[in-house]
């Protein structure tokens, strides 16, 4: 699988993703401290849903554009539905924000967002969108390597003892992004284990992931939660028929807000067959 963020800009695992991402941002910020967030895999940042990469799939349309115009009331898809709004005043009626333009748009003055990209295309496109933005700062990086190099997080006489790190990578060869995955994540718990990690990942055959679950249960952190939308029946190897995200060291009391948005997701985006899942893997000590 190689999930390339431009074709698939929008769609149902993008709506999940940044429900997720957005409602950590404001968990995160009611505390007044600075955070500090980073994205390993950032793409460019912002997209265009009329680009020919976003029209070859067309996977928005049962995604953001669905979303749209079911809108289901809960104050983290309004706050979400909110954002994608500001991006496309900001950039265009056809605009849709990726994660880093999320968290820039969520997070504080005092706040600051490490985006790494290793694609050179995709890497000089983000730092163009990000140049006027002296709290973002674009890495060319691998985000694995940068997740050893920049955590714990220190700029200049600043420390952050708070933050975020969103794992969304392509998934080229499954199962062995699932290993460099949760080693990176007990090496950086090892560094910074009060930080939050958000890793995003597809489903096809939720038994697949399986071997997953049992390892990331293991992981130091203080508690490991899922939270699944499955748009189509979970029988079939060929498409991703949804996408979870996995949370080590949520905010407190995170399991019920998903618990209360992730059935609005599904009813909104997804159809006979479809689920929705918020599950702990590890309870919090």
């Amino acid at each position: 699988m190689n999930y390339r963020h431009a074709f698939h800009a929008g769609n149902h695992a993008d709506v999940l993703k940044h429900v997720v991402l957005l409602s950590l941002c404001d968990a995160l910020t009611a505390k007044p401290a600075p955070l500090f967030a980073m994205d390993t895999h950032a793409g460019r940042g912002l997209y265009a849903l009329d680009s020919a990469s976003a029209q070859r799939t067309g996977e928005a349309e049962g995604g953001i554009a669905r979303l749209i115009a079911e809108a289901p009331r809960h104050p983290a898809i309004t706050r979400y539905l909110a954002a994608v709004r500001a991006c496309r005043n900001g950039h265009g009626g056809t605009a849709y924000p990726g994660s880093p333009w999320l968290l820039a748009h969520a997070l504080r003055e005092q706040d600051r967002i490490a985006a790494c990209e290793l694609m050179p295309e995709e890497a000089g496109q983000l730092k163009a969108n990000f140049a006027a933005d002296p709290r973002v700062a674009t890495h060319a990086r691998d985000g694995y390597a940068a997740m050893k190099a920049l955590l714990p997080p220190r700029i200049g006489e600043t420390r952050f003892a708070r933050g975020l790190v969103l794992v969304d990578p392509p998934y080229e060869a499954q199962l062995e992004e699932f290993d460099r995955i949760l080693a990176a994540l007990r090496d950086a718990l090892g560094r910074w284990p009060q930080g939050t990690y958000a890793v995003w990942y597809p489903i096809k055959r939720r038994r697949s992931l399986q071997p997953f679950f049992r390892r990331a249960a293991t992981l130091p952190g203080k508690g490991v939660l899922v939270a699944e939308l499955m748009v189509h029946p979970d029988d079939s190897p060929l498409r991703m028929n949804g996408s979870g995200m996995l949370l080590v060291n949520p905010p407190w009391q995170f399991d019920q807000l998903l618990g209360e948005v992730s059935p609005r997701l599904q009813h909104a985006l997804a159809g006979t067959g479809a689920s929705s899942r918020v599950e702990w893997l590890k309870q919090p000590a």
